[in-house]
């Protein structure tokens, strides 16, 4: 059979870490970067006599979250043991819940073109994170790091809805800037504090058992979560094609070779051997509490999208990229304010800072400049002191060295020529070397007068108005 008479379920484990200033169970800071092992507690170390005390904050947190997608939010869950060991798990067991979550049946709506799918959330959790494993790539041993032991986590659990790699980019996409509107992470992938596990099964087109499913560990860049999948879902169509078996297994993903390793066999519930957690007390949600936190919920990016088409007429297209990341969306609206020029706004942020952020490869809360910055930017162009061929020059001065406009400007001597003399004689200059296209737009060619004038701002190195230009070109040329 061909592989397209395959198709392959993926569900999807997110885990998130919340944005609170303490950990789920003390009180010992959660900021990342600190020096290995300053952030933790005879508590978060597992010393022996010491009690877990539940962090509110991240309940209200977990709360929001569900409510953020669509879930039911349980009045009565609890906390369990989940019993393994690993080297940066202190305790030999992480508290996490098993059962009775806080949140369950909701789901997330994304959009592929003009179709939209809805996929289900089985639940969200709330758990404490492990320590962090430094191994010396000499050989020379392994350090433990238990600064992040103890950070209070939500697992986000997805039903089996997605059937490729680009929804499942699309979901975890749209999963992230919800967390990221409603504040509760601050979803830094090159920090671990947004990662997935990724679980990958193939069947053949019409069967409705499902195949045998593999799990790709903490994945934390949507590159790497969209080659996984696909290397995923070729391997085990070569295995069943070939006649094998597919192995029920955990897998590490090496982005360098872009292949899948076994790393051990896949555990399931009763491996981990869970009881509820007796040091800590059932969790009782009141509806008061609960509606209280619904009332705090932002404007989410669904509906921001909407506005956006409503209020400024951008296109779905422009809106849905805007509003994909929170930071992005409050410079558009803050820019706005300072420029009354949506459009102009728009273009900027999709065009030319979108290039930037991809070829340095930098999230959008890592672009230096603020919205005032911007809209200055814009409004030099709309003046006519800078030409838009500087204004780019400028932009990309903003991303090495944020400052004014002006002094980046005035620092470069990029002030627009408006002077008529020096763009009489520039147009003069330009036509005594370009009589053929000169005659061109004589005869009817318009195009002509565009190449004159792009010759003109070569000369004047971009610094020309492009307005006078075009005035000064047609009337030399009158004259001819």
């Amino acid at each position: 059979m061909a592989k397209q008479d395959y198709e392959a379920v993926i569900g999807l484990e997110v885990h998130a870490e919340l944005s609170t200033k303490t950990k789920i169970f003390c009180s010992c800071p959660t900021e990342f970067g600190a020096v290995p092992n300053t952030n933790c507690c005879p508590i978060c170390m597992a010393m022996p006599g010491t009690l877990p005390v539940l962090n509110e904050k991240v309940i209200e947190y977990a709360v929001k979250a569900g409510l953020a997608t669509n879930c039911k939010i349980e009045k009565n869950s609890k906390n369990d043991r989940k019993n393994y060991f690993y080297p940066d798990l202190p305790k030999s067991y992480q508290i996490s819940q098993f059962d009775e979550p806080l949140c369950k049946e909701g789901y997330i709506e994304i959009e592929e073109g003009e179709e939209k799918k809805k996929i289900g959330i089985t639940r969200i959790h709330i758990e404490e994170d492990a320590g962090k494993l430094n191994h010396d790539e000499f050989g020379g041993g392994t350090l433990i790091d238990l600064n992040r032991a103890g950070v209070p986590l939500i697992e986000i659990v997805s039903e089996p809805d997605i059937s490729s790699s680009k929804e499942a980019e699309t979901y975890l996409k749209k999963l992230k800037s919800i967390l990221e509107y409603i504040e509760v992470s601050d979803c830094k992938m090159q920090e671990g504090s947004f990662r997935a596990d990724v679980n990958v099964s193939v069947r053949r087109k019409k069967e409705k058992k499902l195949g045998t499913r593999t799990e790709m560990k903490n994945m934390n860049s949507f590159r790497s979560i969209v080659r996984g999948i696909e290397y995923e879902i070729d391997r085990q169509i070569d295995i069943i094609e070939a006649g094998g078996k597919v192995d029920q297994e955990t897998l590490r993903w090496d982005e360098v070779s872009g292949r899948t390793f076994s790393m051990r066999d896949k555990e399931e519930a009763k491996d981990y051997r869970y009881f509820p957690e007796p040091d800590l007390a059932q969790i009782r949600l009141s509806e008061e509490y609960i509606q209280n936190i619904k009332n705090t919920l932002p404007e989410l990016p669904e509906s921001r999208k909407n506005r956006y088409m409503e209020e400024y007429g951008l296109s779905k297209r422009e809106a849905g990229l805007i509003t994909s990341s929170k930071y992005l969306s409050n410079l558009f609206e803050d820019t706005i304010m300072q420029t009354n020029n949506p459009k102009a706004v728009s273009n900027w942020i999709l065009s030319d800072i979108s290039r930037i952020l991809n070829e340095q490869e930098i999230e959008p809360e890592q672009i230096p400049f603020t919205a005032t910055h911007l809209a200055e930017l814009i409004n030099l162009i709309q003046s006519g002191t800078i030409s838009s061929k500087i204004a780019k020059n400028v932009l990309e001065e903003l991303f090495k060295t944020p400052k004014e406009p002006k002094k980046i400007i005035e620092e470069k001597g990029w002030l627009q020529i408006s002077d008529e003399t020096a763009i009489e004689k520039i147009v003069k200059e330009v036509i005594e070397q370009n009589l053929q296209s000169v005659q061109d737009y004589k005869a009817g060619k318009d195009r002509a007068l565009g190449y004159l004038v792009g010759q003109a701002m070569k000369k004047s190195k971009g610094q020309a108005n492009p307005q006078m230009l075009n005035k000064r070109f047609i009337e030399e040329i009158n004259k001819i």
